[in-house]
């Protein structure tokens, strides 16, 4: 979910840089930057949490020792133009550093809004394949659906799977994972209000 913001350079005209991030305001918007160009994203509502709590939980549950799960805000910064915060990221925990991740996560994730979705599934995913991260998933709350990209020999995205409902996506990188769309989005009306259940590697909803 981002938007392009309409923010000046503070440190005059061309392309920002991340030390110009460091001079945003502290207001829990996520601030981005991708090619030079500022992305900020609006104060993610409860459902967005949730969602990514909960696959959060999914991963962490399955997580071989050799890799970690964070959530935004994390920064992925590669070079002095890019610094990106995936809604849940994986990555191999010997690259994270205190503050950062330096080099490009094995997987990305990114939950859709209405008014963002065209720029996740084309320009955040163009610079997720620049990149190569192997794996970008996408998840839409409305459908819900689970869509599946992953890289090919050729360094391109493609789509290996798509799950909704009920179904259950069964990955197998970064590492194997059993992902279920309708239980990561669930009831989220609001707080008290969602019902849900553990499993070891999966996440279903409470029959």
């Amino acid at each position: 979910m981002t938007v392009v913001a309409d923010i000046q350079n503070p440190s005059g005209s061309g392309p920002m840089t991340v030390h110009d991030l460091e001079g945003m305001p502290d207001d829990g918007r996520r601030y981005e930057l991708i090619d030079g160009v500022l992305l900020v994203t609006p104060v993610p509502g409860y459902r967005h949490q949730k969602i990514g709590y909960r696959l959060h939980h999914v991963l962490e549950a399955a997580c071989p020792p050799e890799f970690d799960v964070l959530g935004a805000p994390f920064a992925v910064h590669v070079g002095d133009r890019m610094e990106l915060q995936p809604d849940v990221l994986v990555g191999r925990g010997e690259d994270f550093t205190a503050k950062d991740l330096p080099v490009p996560p094995v997987l990305a994730v990114e939950v859709l809004s209405p008014s963002t979705s065209i720029h996740d599934l084309n320009t955040k995913k163009a610079v997720y394949e620049r990149l190569r991260v192997p794996s970008y998933w996408v998840i839409d709350p409305a459908a819900p659906e689970l869509t599946v990209f992953e890289l090919d020999e050729d360094g391109v995205y493609q789509q290996v799977a798509k799950s909704a409902g009920a179904e259950v996506f069964p990955a197998r990188r970064p590492f194997p994972v059993r992902v279920v769309p309708e239980a990561l989005v669930g009831r989220v009306e609001g707080p008290g209000r969602t019902r849900h259940a553990w499993h070891r590697g999966s996440l279903s909803r409470s029959r």
